[in-house]
Order: structure tokens, then C-alpha cells, then sequence
């Protein structure tokens, strides 16, 4: 392809070095600044609020001017993410190495199986040009064994071979960002949902993927998806959608872009022929894909203002996670229901099993919805042992926040209105141009009146910027939905009142965190400690059950534990601890 039909600003990406985990990367900037070209790596990647400074991957960067005589010079560090070229008559070419062994979807990979990449990771932005369109060159590695690699991307094409390597072109810097890159050996799974090409690219499944059942299962979450949004012309907002997957024994996640996700999961969550996987497992994986692809309207086309533009230097706050990923949180599941993919049955015990662990973490009377949405860069995204003190989730509260709102929206309008209609509503209103941190209010007034924006200001004030439990036990009415409280057993119960969450190191019980109020805290256990005996009997993960039922309860007990190497005894009482409600959901019989 003739260079001089590619835009002002030309990236190139090579697996140069496959076996040290090395990319790199080739920056052409035909027009620089003349007082002197600034240059940015973005310190976090939009979709995962942590600043990760994908600078420090940056093992060599050198810059030079190729106008006439290509001639070294050299580039002033700013800070840890920006430098500066001193100024320039002509082109210049910026080389780095990038350092690529991060296995999430976040970052960039690179090994003798397969490639990946967030152009966050390797692709210096141009300061002053962002709204420049660019062009991404992406070359084959050059050893034997990867010759059946292919390029799998939503990125456009201007001219490549048939495997995929080539040229590709993005609108602007932020383009570039959003559409991700994986390269190796696939397994591929298409179909058309509405019309519109979907495909799914699988790596590190060793066996034959069940191709038919994934096309099968995702066209009806995919077609569910965008009726939703657009139940006149189901049409969708891009021309091809992808999921890129990634495959390994533990691990789970996604990301999500316009017309793309990149996932994380365990090769035991796919159908696999032959292979024994649990449903379970698999049902999991479904609600991956279904919440990332949601994410294509809700944070995506749908955002907060906050994020218009996002600065990829810095933070950017929001106090509308609740909104962008609870809500998402909720319709994940209820389209995999709506699809036919669940059940009624399974559908409400994966709505109580969020409802009861949100309720089983204390931080829940101490965060509001609103300041865990601010904080996610601090708190969320940065957890540690005390994480269920401090936190609650802005997802799985979130989620329980949309379920109460579409049940008080359904019975305000004598089900002729619901979550639904609000949400069609924000995308109709918010598709393009950002939506304020109070922008709610006056699509909640648009569409039901005054009468409920009463009812929407008391559950912001309990429930968004307060910290009331969500009482779905009160708002549930249906005749058709069994609520219960939970009918639990005296291990359950002595669980839930001892208050501490563990793992299995070498043998030892670890301590991990330890709840307040409960008895573990009051015998003074922390994060960290090795639980050695209580009364007497030793503790394993294997025996924890086997030596808690053999309790007596209200007893006083014996426990000896490690900390730092040095044997620690506390005598502790088993008096009764009060514990959250837990419930039940299930359908009536005549459901």
C-alpha cells in the first residue's frame, strides 16, 4: 500500500519478540508541532477505573527526524506518561519497545500461542492531533510456527492480506482505543442477529468448541438486546459486533468497546464437544457476554458527561457507576431470561444470591451508591482486606436499585410503562451526547410525571445517596413471586456470625478479611493470620465445616491462630451474632 494515501499519523505494531513478550511499535507523525511535539501515554484505559500507567511497560523509546537525512533526537521526559520532541522541520518516527505479558483484557499480551492488545498499552498519543484520524499497521510475527496466525478486530481495513495483516484505519486517537486486537489460532462461532454480522473468537480451548450451541444461545441474547433498545426497527448501532475470547484454567472478566468486548474466562465455562462442562459454568459465561454487550448502548454511546471527552491522564469521577453498570448488572441476567436461556427459577435465585450478598457485607451502611461510583478509582478497584467494611458494589447493589425502580415504575403505571421505556428513553435522549450526574431526573419526569419524580427523589435520597438496605421483600408484590426468608442451617448461621472469609495456603486456613461485628473480630483474628486450632482440633479448609458444626452454640471456644510466625490463643463466646435476613425467590406455581 502506498504510504502517502495514509493518514498524517501512521502507527505500526509487530510481535517482534515473542518468547521476551516484546512488542514493537513504530509512530510516523508526518505534521508536528512546531514549537515542539508533545507526546502522551494514557495512564488507564476506559471501562476499568484504575490508573494502571501502561508507561512503565515502555522499556526503550527513541525519536527521530526522517525528513532528508533520518537523524536522532532526543525526546525530553515530562513525567511518567508524557515527553516532548524538541521542535522539528518535517516527519519524525517515535520506536518503542513495550513490555506485553498481562493476560487481562485491559493491558497487551504476547507469547508463542497468541497476541493481544489495547492500543492503551502501545500507541503514544499525538497532543494537539487526537481528532486526527490514523492508521494501525499490524505485522505477522516472523517465525515458522506462527504461520496460521490471523488477526481477529473490528478495526476498518484499508488493505490487508488474506490472515488479516495489514492496514487498518481509525477515525481519531479514540477509535484507535476502542477497538482491540488479539492475533494467533481461533476457533470461530458467527451468526447474524437482526440482520447484523456477530462473531465470536476463541482462544485456549484445546478441544472443538460447540460452535452451534454458542451461535444459538448468543443470537438470542444479541436479538433480545437490540429489540430492547430499538423495538421498532431493531437496528443496531454498528454494522458487525466481535467478542474476543480468551480462554484459560482461572480467570474472568470482560471490557467492553463500541462494537467489541474482549472477555476472560475459564476454558471449563465454554461448550466444548466432547468435554463435561457444568451448566452452571456455562450459564455464567452467557451473563458475561450479555452484559458486555449491553455495555454497546449503556457507557459506551450512553454516557456520563464526566466522560466527554475522557481524559486519559488523570481520573475522571463519576457518581453514576449505579446507573452505567448496575443497571447493566440487572438486564445481564434478565436477557439471558427474556432470551429463553434461564428460567424463572434460575433467573430469581441468581437475583437472591446478589440480593443476600450484598446484604452479608457490612460496608453496605457505610458507602452510598453515589460515593462508591466516586470512589471506584480508590475503593473499588483497589481492594484490600477491609474492602467489605468500607465498599458496597455499585454492581450487584446497582443491579438490586434497577429491579426495585422497574417493580415501582410497573406499578405506578399499572404495567403499562417499565424499566424499559426509561431506558429507551436515555438512549434516545443520551445516544450521543452525555448525560449529567442529576440527567435522570428529568427523563424520569418526561416520562411518568410528577407524581413519580416524588417517588424517585425518596429513592435516591434512602437508597443512591443514602445507605438503607434496597427492601425488595416489601416491594416485590407479585402474586406470581414467592419471598421468603431464608430458612438457614446451624452451620449457615454460625458461618455468617463468625464473620470471616478464607483460603487455602499450603495447608493453612488464611484469614483474608475478617467482617465487623463478628465473632472472628472479636477474638481478634485479621487478614493474614493462620488459623491453627479451635478448641483443640485442627483447622483446614478441609475440617473448617467438620470443626464449626461441632461447636455447641453460645458456648465459649479456644482458638489458636499464627500471626507473623508467632503462636497467638484468644478465648472468644459464641453468643449469637446478629445476621442479615437472607431470602428466597421462587416462583408460585401457577407462574
Amino acid at each position: 500500500m502506498n504510504y502517502a494515501d495514509l493518514p498524517a499519523i501512521q502507527y505500526t505494531v509487530w510481535p517482534a519478540d515473542l518468547h521476551g513478550h516484546h512488542f514493537r511499535v513504530k509512530l510516523l507523525i508526518t505534521d508536528p508541532d512546531p514549537n515542539g511535539q508533545v507526546l502522551q501515554m494514557p495512564a488507564w484505559i476506559p471501562g476499568s477505573y484504575l490508573i494502571r500507567d501502561f508507561s512503565k511497560q515502555i522499556e526503550s523509546i527513541e525519536a527521530y527526524s526522517i525528513a532528508g537525512t533520518r537523524k536522532k533526537i532526543i525526546l525530553e521526559r515530562i513525567d511518567n506518561d508524557h515527553w516532548r520532541l524538541p521542535p522539528v522541520n518535517g516527519a519524525i518516527e517515535i520506536l518503542t519497545t513495550v513490555y506485553a505479558y498481562d493476560s487481562s483484557v485491559r493491558a497487551a499480551y504476547l507469547d508463542t500461542e497468541r497476541a493481544f492488545f489495547n492500543a492503551t498499552s502501545l500507541c503514544l498519543a499525538v497532543k494537539g492531533q487526537e481528532h486526527l484520524p490514523c492508521s494501525l499497521a499490524i505485522t505477522a510475527p516472523e517465525l515458522a510456527f506462527a504461520d496460521h496466525w490471523t488477526v481477529q478486530t473490528t478495526l476498518m481495513v484499508a488493505k490487508t492480506d488474506e490472515r488479516g495483516f495489514g492496514f487498518y484505519l481509525a477515525k481519531n486517537y479514540d477509535d484507535l482505543l476502542d477497538h482491540p486486537v488479539a492475533m494467533g489460532e481461533f476457533q470461530l462461532v458467527h451468526w447474524k442477529s437482526n440482520g447484523i454480522a456477530h462473531r465470536m473468537a476463541i482462544q485456549g480451548c484445546n478441544h472443538i468448541v460447540d460452535t452451534k450451541r454458542l451461535a444459538e444461545d448468543l443470537q438470542a441474547i444479541c436479538t433480545s438486546t437490540i429489540n430492547l433498545f430499538e423495538p421498532k426497527t431493531k437496528l443496531a448501532p454498528f454494522g458487525e459486533y466481535l467478542f474476543l475470547v480468551n480462554a484459560v484454567l482461572n480467570g474472568y472478566g470482560g471490557l467492553e468497546h463500541r462494537d467489541s468486548t474482549a472477555l476472560l474466562c475459564r476454558r471449563d465455562q465454554i461448550p466444548q464437544e466432547n468435554i463435561l462442562f457444568e451448566e452452571s459454568a456455562y450459564r455464567e459465561f452467557l451473563g458475561l457476554c450479555s452484559h458486555e454487550y449491553f455495555h454497546a448502548w449503556l457507557v459506551k454511546r450512553i454516557q456520563p458527561k464526566a466522560f466527554q471527552p475522557y481524559d486519559l491522564a488523570k481520573r475522571n469521577h463519576t457518581r453514576l457507576l449505579w446507573l452505567f453498570e448496575g443497571f447493566t448488572s440487572y438486564y445481564d441476567d434478565l436477557q439471558l431470561l427474556r432470551s429463553k436461556r434461564i428460567d424463572l427459577k434460575t433467573y430469581l435465585k441468581l437475583v437472591a444470591d446478589n440480593w443476600n450478598g450484598i446484604l452479608r457485607g457490612p460496608g453496605r451502611h457505610k458507602q452510598s451508591l453515589a460515593d462508591s461510583s466516586f470512589d471506584a478509582w480508590t475503593k473499588y478497584y483497589q481492594a484490600d482486606e477491609n474492602t467489605p467494611n468500607a465498599v458496597v458494589s455499585y454492581y450487584g447493589k446497582g443491579a438490586l436499585l434497577a429491579l426495585g425502580l422497574d417493580l415501582h415504575i410497573r406499578a405506578f403505571s399499572q404495567n403499562k410503562q417499565s424499566l424499559d421505556d426509561l431506558m429507551r428513553l436515555l438512549w434516545r435522549k443520551h445516544g450521543s451526547e452525555g448525560i449529567a450526574e442529576e440527567g435522570l431526573d428529568a427523563l424520569i419526569f418526561e416520562l411518568l410525571g410528577s407524581g413519580f419524580s416524588k417517588i424517585w427523589a425518596d429513592i435516591k435520597a434512602r437508597y443512591i445517596f443514602g445507605v438503607e438496605d434496597i427492601p425488595l421483600q416489601k416491594w416485590i408484590g407479585s402474586n406470581l413471586i414467592s419471598v421468603k426468608p431464608k430458612s438457614l442451617s446451624a452451620l449457615e448461621k454460625l458461618k455468617l456470625q463468625f464473620g470471616m472469609r478464607h483460603a487455602d495456603v499450603n495447608g493453612w486456613l488464611k484469614v483474608t478479611h475478617v467482617l465487623d461485628g463478628g465473632v472472628a473480630q472479636a477474638a481478634g483474628l485479621a487478614a493474614g493470620d493462620l488459623l491453627a486450632s479451635i478448641d483443640g482440633q485442627r483447622i483446614t479448609s478441609a475440617r473448617w465445616d467438620r470443626v464449626l458444626g461441632s461447636l455447641a452454640e453460645n458456648s465459649h471456644t479456644r482458638i489458636t491462630f499464627y500471626r507473623d510466625d508467632l503462636e497467638h490463643e484468644r478465648m472468644v463466646s459464641l453468643k449469637s451474632v446478629q445476621i442479615p435476613t437472607q431470602y428466597d425467590l421462587a416462583p408460585k406455581k401457577d407462574a
